[in-house]
């Protein structure tokens, strides 16, 4: 991976090609062979099981003799929430290095939010296990490797994508009402409060209009904030008409809210467990992923895994084990 993103010309992902420079992070997409699978992971907070469930369903899904390999888009946020980030992270390098062309990631907020400042790790948000698990390996050198490359590697992710159907893709959603004048009047999606927005913003699901709060980074909008939005990007010559997204992890791991039908949102997250910090709900979850589908919202796949594998690999804490608790390198998990 250190060699990949070192490559002349960058590593070469998917859509990396549309790009307007190196430095471009809302890519507008040119074109979108729908003939060829597009698939879309959401968060996954260290959920090793739902990624493997995850690309075990895509692989199913690509059978026949000549049958194009699938793309896979993820949204974002791969650590954090205990689980097993620096796994998670380690496969999707194995799935970029396979096949770089085919792969895309869009920077969550989890991840943009980890850093390095030459001694220790840090993130900017909370909860950041992932940090302290590499603060606490500083002595095993290719964990404190594969950390500094995932800082290299999301600092230069997109942090959008537009594609050419009217599709949005973000981890969290666009720029609020508040930056509407600007952006309009720069033309400048690179605009970091732009850039913030795409990777922070909520979706309330049945509010007209949010006010832009810019003391925090979650702050909510509404259908109208949305129809708004979809209006200033066609002027400016980037049409939206429908959004899929990651960042809020609902319950049943997927929802399109039906207020937004003039303009359909799709939250979709691949979380088999319930996170600590979700406080209702039974364990054992229903990972979701989505598939694109030109000029609709991406068709969402649910993925039953067995209730005691979930429980399996992420044990209840009173089994003497807290779910997903870093280890070192050489115990097994």
């Amino acid at each position: 991976m250190e060699d990949l993103l070192d490559r002349a010309g960058g590593p070469g992902l998917l859509f990396d090609d549309d790009r307007a420079g190196p430095d471009d992070r809302v890519i507008q997409v040119k074109t979108v062979d729908a003939a060829v699978p597009l698939w879309i992971i959401g968060d996954l907070h260290g959920d090793l099981l739902a990624l493997e469930a995850a690309l075990a369903a895509i692989a199913r899904e690509t059978t026949g003799p000549g049958a194009e390999r699938p793309r896979i888009v993820f949204l974002g946020d791969l650590f954090d929430d205990e689980g097993y980030g620096l796994e998670v992270l380690l496969r999707l390098f194995e799935l970029i290095l396979e096949a770089p062309e085919r792969v895309c990631v869009v920077a969550g907020n989890h991840d943009e939010a980890l850093s390095y400042d030459g001694i220790r790790f840090a993130s900017s948000v909370s909860p950041a296990d992932f940090a302290d698990f590499l603060n606490g390996h500083l002595s095993h050198e290719w964990i404190e490797r594969a950390g500094k490359l995932a800082v290299r590697f999301f600092g230069s992710a997109p942090r959008a994508l537009f594609l050419p159907d009217g599709l949005l893709v973000a981890h969290a959603g666009f720029p609020l009402a508040d930056l509407h004048e600007r952006l309009a009047a720069s033309g400048d999606w690179n605009d970091p409060a732009c850039l913030s927005d795409f990777t922070w913003t909520r979706a309330h699901p049945t509010a007209r209009r949010k006010l832009p709060n810019r003391f925090s980074r979650g702050s909510q909008f509404g259908y109208q904030d949305f129809a708004a939005f979809c209006e200033l990007s066609a002027r400016l010559g980037r049409p939206v008409t429908h959004l899929v997204r990651g960042h809020d992890h609902v319950e049943e791991r997927f929802a399109i809210p039906p207020a937004y039908r003039a303009h359909p949102v799709l939250t979709t997250v691949a979380l088999s467990r319930r996170l600590p910090r979700e406080a209702f709900g039974p364990r054992e979850r229903v990972p979701t992923l989505a598939r694109f589908v030109e000029r609709s919202v991406p068709q969402v796949h649910r993925m039953h895994i067995p209730a005691a594998l979930i429980d399996e690999i992420f044990p209840e804490p009173s089994a003497g084990c807290r779910a997903g608790e870093p280890s070192s390198p050489e115990a097994p998990r």
